[in-house]
């Protein structure tokens, strides 16, 4: 009986939820429940032998999310992956082939000036998290989780949470204390009297968690888009509201003139990752004349 339920789409489902899932980061085990779910309301009651290339193409093309659908597709091709590692299946993978919709990769870049407003109304904790984010170029969620035992001699070890690649970035270079190194100083100062060992703490010793950096980052935004309308800049209050702290990561890729250095510092194993998504200003280029 277990081996007819699984033979079926719900069946095969709800064991790669149970066995595959869970190996997954946080935020991955989200979104991959979260396409699931979107693949049961179309796939519900398909044989996993009788899905074919046709049917998930006419998937992508029933919805009206196409960046949705194309992660949704990646999650169905990973799931017959593993049914073809687990014996339910010898035919080939159907999302093999199918064409994706077009993405095109968000282009927001936070100059100085976006940068400053919302810095200038952030809470010390808040100003903490954006010049960590910048001055490393990781993630929000490898910023959140960063510890003083990380520091390693005269380097912050880092360890990526989406890919576990690991880093080391420099607090010293050329034997000169780096921003970075001056900031985990400062931080280090601040943290003195309180016994938690993460970074990222309140002014009470709490450690600062996602939900935490969200309404701190909220407020602070719309703070600085009130103090912009204020002024009469409604182009510059527009820009404010679409900032986002993850645009901080693309922000430091950006500012990075080496490419190379761009890409190991955000721990991309190919530059053009680099270049297509994360840089989002022009390369500064000479005059004819």
């Amino acid at each position: 009986m277990l081996r007819k339920n699984l033979t079926q789409c719900p069946g095969l489902v709800d064991h790669y939820k149970r066995d595959i899932v869970p190996k997954k980061a946080a935020r991955t085990q989200k979104d991959n429940l979260a396409e699931i779910r979107q693949l049961r309301n179309y796939f519900e009651k398909a044989p996993i032998d009788g899905i074919t290339p046709a049917h998930v193409a006419k998937y992508r093309d029933a919805r009206t999310a196409p960046v949705r659908a194309n992660r949704e597709i990646a999650t169905l091709s990973h799931i017959f992956n593993i049914a073809r590692e687990w014996g339910l299946t010898t035919n080939e993978n159907p999302c093999q082939g199918v064409r994706k919709n077009k993405e095109v990769p968000r282009d927001f870049y936070a100059n100085d000036e976006i940068w400053n407003a919302v810095y200038a109304k952030a809470v010390g904790e808040l100003k903490d998290a954006m010049d960590l984010a910048y001055l490393t170029g990781q993630r929000p969620a490898d910023v959140l989780v960063m510890r003083r035992d990380d520091i390693e001699g005269n380097a912050l070890g880092v360890k990526h949470k989406k890919t576990h690649k690991k880093l080391r970035i420099m607090l010293e270079v050329d034997g000169a204390e780096s921003s970075l190194g001056a900031l985990i100083r400062k931080i280090l100062a601040r943290n003195a009297s309180h016994g938690s060992p993460y970074l990222l703490l309140t002014d009470n010793g709490k450690r600062v968690t996602a939900a935490m950096l969200r309404h701190r980052w909220d407020d602070a935004r719309e703070e600085a888009v009130k103090e912009a309308v204020s002024a009469g800049d409604q182009v510059l209050a527009g820009k404010i509201s679409q900032f986002q702290f993850r645009d901080i990561r693309p922000k430091a890729a950006s500012e990075i003139t080496d490419v190379d250095h761009a890409s190991l510092l955000l721990g991309h194993t190919k530059g053009d990752i680099t270049e297509r998504v994360y840089r989002r200003i022009g390369a500064l280029a000479k005059p004819t004349k």
